[in-house]
């Protein structure tokens, strides 16, 4: 019986690899004949001829094999197509469209694509030479820039080293720089944040900075997400005999001097009246209570005080809540159903007024299409008439007091049911400004900022790959009326993303835009989190 069942299983497994063989003798080659080379050369390594120019010039590149192809061939400039001048069998005469930018060039044959060499485009837009940071930031992004009252630079973000300082010193989340990028040593913040920053502000002889952290420096407990530094850097604490049980002896501990956070993280933080706005994700404001037992009096107690406030918040100097500030009968205002980000007017005919933008439909527990403006004292500036507001969420806003007009940015597709995707202009008053036309952008947009400039010039960041049909790459520059300005649009490649925008001039006197955000190339050129550019 056990030879038989043996005698079945080999018959099988026979069957089996006969079976098998067969199937294999029917199948066709698994890799099927390509399709023929068009037998055209282009060489990366051989350089056009300029290397360089303007809208207009005319490049030769090297290039054999076309010219059967004359026809069929497209060429481009680091995406934009050119007018093709001649082509013979050892080169291709192109000349550079107006909207072109630095990139690299390419000839595309119905569905084939040759890459060529890279060309720069020149224009009005540059990198800044002056400018002496040329290894930037690692481990995470730049947020926000301080000019201080000795007029140095302070970045804050979510960094952890600066022009490779960090391997000898930590540069944790914060570092300042002179007016060219260059490390100023003499800022003595230790360890740095355990955390990130989002906000830095100087009042007096103090900076205030804010984010989503728990320790500064050698302080790594009792922080709420906001603390008080010296102008050297070094964080304002206080000595303190707390509370020990009467077998224990007295000891004496050092505590941050600015006794007052939030529960959750902030986002931005103003002077305002000689006091601290504050604007989060937070619902409860906290401080700490200092050399009194707790209810089971164990050693060092410190006990926590918390009051409700969600959204926008005002500080005194010292930490503590001001309860004038957006509470009525007692009891906070209700703020935002959701995430928010502000706008503060420092100067001008709004000075003290805040827009409120973000994630959220309802503010004060009325309506609210993700952007408000409240009025000096903290309430709701009903002269702010952006009607239904935008259809989703508000990135940035950004104001021009010359001008009069706010420039929105975000994730909506339209704004008090005009139809304006993911950015809008508006008038002092909240209506939009109808001479402001937004053009299409490609698919996967992302803006993250825009700037308006005191000329109608709008630098605007983000991610996209096209504005208006027109190859450009995270990066461009708008007119008044949202059309791509003409020779300012020529820079190259953006990897990653800018998050802000600041107007400045270069050591050399030129008119300048300082850009900070999580990106690792400008213009191809590498930049990490920070650069500076030129605009002539």
């Amino acid at each position: 019986m056990k030879n038989h069942i043996l005698f079945i299983l080999f018959a099988l497994l026979f069957l089996g690899l006969l079976s098998c063989s067969k199937e294999t003798e029917l199948h066709s080659e698994p890799y099927q004949e390509g399709k023929p080379t068009l037998g055209v050369v282009l060489e990366r390594t051989q350089k056009p001829s300029p290397e360089t120019g303007g809208p207009g010039t005319q490049v030769k590149i090297k290039v054999t094999g076309l010219s059967s192809y004359k026809d069929k061939a497209v060429f481009t400039f680091n995406g934009q197509q050119a007018e093709i001048v001649s082509i013979t069998d050892q080169e291709i005469t192109v000349k550079v469209p107006e909207f072109a930018s630095t990139g690299i060039t390419t000839i595309m044959i119905d569905d084939v694509i040759f890459y060529g060499p890279n060309f720069s485009v020149q224009g009005k837009v540059k990198l800044d030479p002056t400018w002496q940071a040329k290894y930037g930031a690692t481990g995470g992004e730049i947020y926000k820039m301080l000019t201080t009252t000795e007029d140095k630079r302070i970045f804050i973000g979510r960094f952890n080293n600066y022009e490779n300082k960090g391997n000898i010193k930590p540069t944790n989340r914060i570092v300042r720089t002179f007016r060219n990028g260059e490390y100023d040593a003499s800022f003595r913040a230790g360890n740095g944040v355990q955390g990130w920053l989002s906000s830095i502000i100087q009042i007096q002889n103090f900076y205030y900075i804010a984010g989503g952290f728990s320790g500064y420096d050698q302080r790594t407990d009792n922080i709420s997400n906001i603390t008080r530094l010296y102008i050297n850097g070094q964080i304002d604490t206080m000595a303190v005999n707390p509370f020990r049980p009467p077998h224990l002896p007295d000891t004496i501990r050092y505590y941050p001097k600015f006794n007052g956070g939030f529960n959750n993280e902030l986002r931005d933080i103003y002077e305002h009246n000689g006091k601290i706005l504050a604007i989060g994700d937070f619902r409860f404001h906290i401080n700490r209570i200092y050399g009194k037992p707790n209810y089971m009096e164990t050693r060092d107690s410190i006990i926590l005080d918390s009051t409700e406030i969600r959204s926008v918040a005002m500080l005194n100097l010292d930490g503590s809540l001001d309860k004038s500030f957006r509470f009525t009968a007692g009891k906070a205002l209700a703020g935002a159903n959701g995430t928010v980000n502000a706008y503060y007017h420092k100067t001008g005919t709004q000075k003290g007024k805040t827009v409120i933008f973000g994630k959220f439909t309802r503010f004060d527990d009325s309506p609210a299409g993700y952007i408000v403006r409240l009025n000096v004292d903290g309430t709701v500036d009903k002269t702010f008439n952006v009607g239904s507001g935008a259809s989703y969420t508000v990135k940035s806003v950004s104001y021009n007091e010359k001008l009069g007009k706010y420039l929105v940015t975000g994730e909506f597709k339209t704004f008090n049911n005009v139809t304006s995707a993911n950015m809008i202009m508006l008038n002092t008053n909240g209506s939009v400004d109808n001479n402001f036309k937004v053009k299409s952008f490609g698919d996967n947009v992302n803006l993250s900022y825009g700037l308006l400039m005191d000329d109608g010039l709008i630098a605007v960041s983000g991610i996209f790959n096209s504005y208006n049909n027109i190859s450009r790459s995270n990066f461009m520059i708008l007119d008044s009326a949202g059309d791509l300005v003409k020779g300012m649009n020529n820079t190259g490649l953006v990897n990653g993303l800018i998050t802000n925008i600041i107007e400045t001039q270069s050591d050399d006197g030129k008119r300048a835009l300082l850009l900070l955000g999580g990106f690792t190339k400008f213009d191809n050129v590498d930049a990490r989190g920070i650069t500076r550019i030129t605009i002539e």
